[in-house]
């Protein structure tokens, strides 16, 4: 048997989609919590109507520290989604649709984990701040738009993982 074999064979295998899937999910779950709780702290009932962008940036902007710390959640989110999607695939390709399936699966169970916790949003049509990277009102949108997006993600994202992925 040669050097090469033994060496490629001694290479931890990648999970594959699966593990990136779930993942995925548990951070989009934990994601809706930690929105439960934000909504909760600048007094945005449950489930309803969400508040206007103008809104929603004085209530956080009256709490001095929370759109900085909102911030590094978001920058920390978006880490833990490339290291994952590093760690999933051996070329830059894979490790870039790993990505995007990460984002994308994320991003709609977080929609879900609202859903199923506070009834929101009440349709896709409903509005909601996407980001606060810079924080600025074209960021609150129909949830439909995120929604869609990480659909396309997904796809390509399978797409580029399986062209560049473990095996590929």
């Amino acid at each position: 048997m040669s050097l090469h074999r033994v060496v490629s064979n001694a290479r931890p295998r990648s999970p594959g989609l699966g593990a990136l899937v779930l993942f995925a999910a548990a951070m989009g779950w934990l994601e809706g919590v930690v929105v439960v709780y934000i909504r909760a702290l600048l007094g945005i009932a449950h489930g309803g109507v969400y508040p206007g962008a103008q809104t929603v940036l004085a209530r956080m902007t009256a709490l001095p520290w929370l759109i900085r710390t909102e911030q590094t959640r978001e920058v920390a989110t978006l880490a833990m989604l490339a290291m994952v999607a590093w760690l999933a695939a051996p070329r830059l390709r894979g490790r870039f649709g790993a990505f995007l399936v990460a984002f994308g699966v994320w991003d709609i169970v977080y929609y879900i984990a609202l859903w199923v916790m506070l009834r929101w949003p009440p349709s896709l049509a409903a509005k909601d701040m996407l980001f606060l990277i810079p924080p600025h009102p074209w960021w609150y949108q129909p949830v439909w738009v995120p929604v869609a997006i990480s659909c396309g993600m997904i796809v390509a994202g399978v797409r580029m993982f399986r062209r560049g992925g473990p095996g590929a």
